[in-house]
């Protein structure tokens, strides 16, 4: 039992002593690096789904009636689903901007998702 307990502290321990050289450095970058991912991921992904979704809506048109009604949903889907990504593609950028550029004395000052 006792052992437990020190392999925990053990490596609680050594986990902040890892990260104790860059926690806001680590995270700047982590922000932006998900800045990124948002710009350049999500609107190619949309512009996917678009496509995808008039492939599916098309092909739904010269099947049977219940596959018919299938494949409208799906497409109405996969419309929504790029509408949700563009949104988040728009939205993300500017909030994280407002939520991590001020930081204070942490010598963080200018907008991190603009840089990207």
């Amino acid at each position: 039992m006792n052992k437990t307990y020190a392999i925990l502290a053990f490596v609680v321990l050594a986990g902040a002593l890892f990260a104790q050289n860059s926690i806001l450095g680590g995270t700047t970058s982590a922000i932006k690096e998900l800045c990124r991912g948002i710009k350049d991921l999500l609107p190619v992904a949309a512009m996917l789904m678009i496509v995808l979704a008039g492939v599916i809506y098309a092909a739904g048109q010269i099947m049977g009636a219940e596959t018919r009604a299938r494949a409208n949903v799906w497409a109405t889907a996969c419309l929504t689903g790029a509408l949700i990504a563009v949104l988040i593609a728009a939205i993300a950028p500017p909030m994280l901007n407002a939520i991590y550029s001020g930081q204070g004395d942490s010598g963080i000052s200018a907008a991190i998702c603009n840089d990207v």
